[in-house]
């Protein structure tokens, strides 16, 4: 996302001519999307995409968890053990 991000500003000030990017070749200016395309390739191929967005569901769910828990009065274990001065 911060490649595509970068790349956007990049153009921008490349076509309105702002600053020291004007002086800029383009290919220099297209770079940014460029390392955006590989990213995404290798976090696709990789698994990365997919582990961060179970990572993610897992902690909503753990999250959606302790707060029933919570508003029904009743801990989790962790936290009795904890309470209790257990492991």
């Amino acid at each position: 996302m911060w490649f595509l991000m970068l790349g956007l500003l990049a153009v921008a000030l490349k076509y309105f001519e702002i600053g020291f990017v004007a002086t800029w070749s383009w290919w220099i200016v297209l770079i940014p999307f460029a390392l955006a395309v590989a990213w995404w390739a290798w976090a696709d191929s990789s698994g990365y995409t997919k582990r961060k967005v179970v990572e993610r569901e897992n902690r909503r769910k753990q999250e959606r968890i302790d707060r029933q828990r919570s508003n029904l009065g009743m801990l989790s274990s962790r936290s009795n053990r904890k309470r209790r001065g257990g492991r």
